[in-house]
């Protein structure tokens, strides 16, 4: 009743004048610190999509959750992915629903902090989209030339080892920062720059990634704005495209 309380309220009214796509419900909740809200996740999934079937905004609107890659028990190379297996029984709940419903899994993916973490065993370009030699998964022999798309067939390959073969990836949050403490390294407006331009010029050729080259991979780009007033290391703060003032942060081009 609160789920059709809500979509009744907050998404019913703006379509179709806005286009909306999907809801995300939660954020990173399998891997948050609260972890009672975990068992409430699909539950809560299912209440959403019920009410959209009841509104008859099923087919235009999915139903999904996004998740942080430390979902993944390992993701290299991306044939070896596999869910942490403590997520076993919920992820396959999960994949059930959006199996049944045709939904997206959603992931926020972040090549910087793989690269932040290993400044001197990762290559910059590999990270950044730029022209680089890449590296072939030593088992499907797949040629990857930017972590990202290794990063997502990492999902595809976890999901497979749980029986879900027909879900589609996308990417719910990618991004770079245009600024960071001393410690962070990359973090600069160059950089940033460089990996959205390149992210984008790719989104608009249409690419799959290597495990699934024909469908096109849809990402999203994390952020519009800064958000100056978020705790944490300042890379946090700077991952706009735009200050808070709407003044350029940087001209991605």
């Amino acid at each position: 009743q609160q789920a059709l309380q809500w979509v009744t309220a907050h998404v019913k009214p703006y379509v179709p004048a806005t286009k909306i796509t999907g809801i995300a419900v939660g954020n990173e909740v399998f891997t948050g610190d609260d972890t009672s809200l975990v068992a409430k996740l699909v539950p809560a999934i299912i209440s959403i999509h019920g009410a959209l079937v009841q509104l008859g905004l099923d087919q235009s609107i999915q139903v999904s959750t996004p998740s942080s890659l430390a979902v993944l028990a390992n993701s290299y190379p991306p044939s070896a992915g596999c869910f942490q297996p403590e997520l076993t029984g919920i992820m396959t709940q999960f994949l059930h629903f959006l199996s049944t419903t045709k939904s997206p899994f959603w992931i926020n993916a972040y090549p910087y902090f793989a690269y932040k973490d290993s400044p001197n065993g990762i290559s910059l370009d590999y990270v950044l989209f730029n022209p680089n030699s890449g590296m072939v998964d030593p088992y499907t022999k797949l040629h990857y030339d930017n972590m990202l798309y290794a990063q997502v067939d990492s999902v595809l390959f976890a999901m497979l080892r749980l029986g879900f073969n027909g879900i589609e990836v996308r990417v719910s949050e990618t991004g770079w920062p245009s600024k960071g403490d001393q410690d962070e390294v990359g973090a600069s407006a160059q950089n940033a720059a460089t990996y959205n331009r390149n992210l984008l010029r790719r989104q608009y050729g249409n690419e799959g990634t290597p495990l699934r080259p024909k469908m096109r991979l849809e990402v999203y780009l994390f952020a519009l704005f800064n958000e100056n007033m978020k705790p944490g290391p300042s890379s946090e703060r700077n991952y706009g495209l735009y200050q808070p003032d709407v003044s350029l942060a940087y001209n991605v081009g």
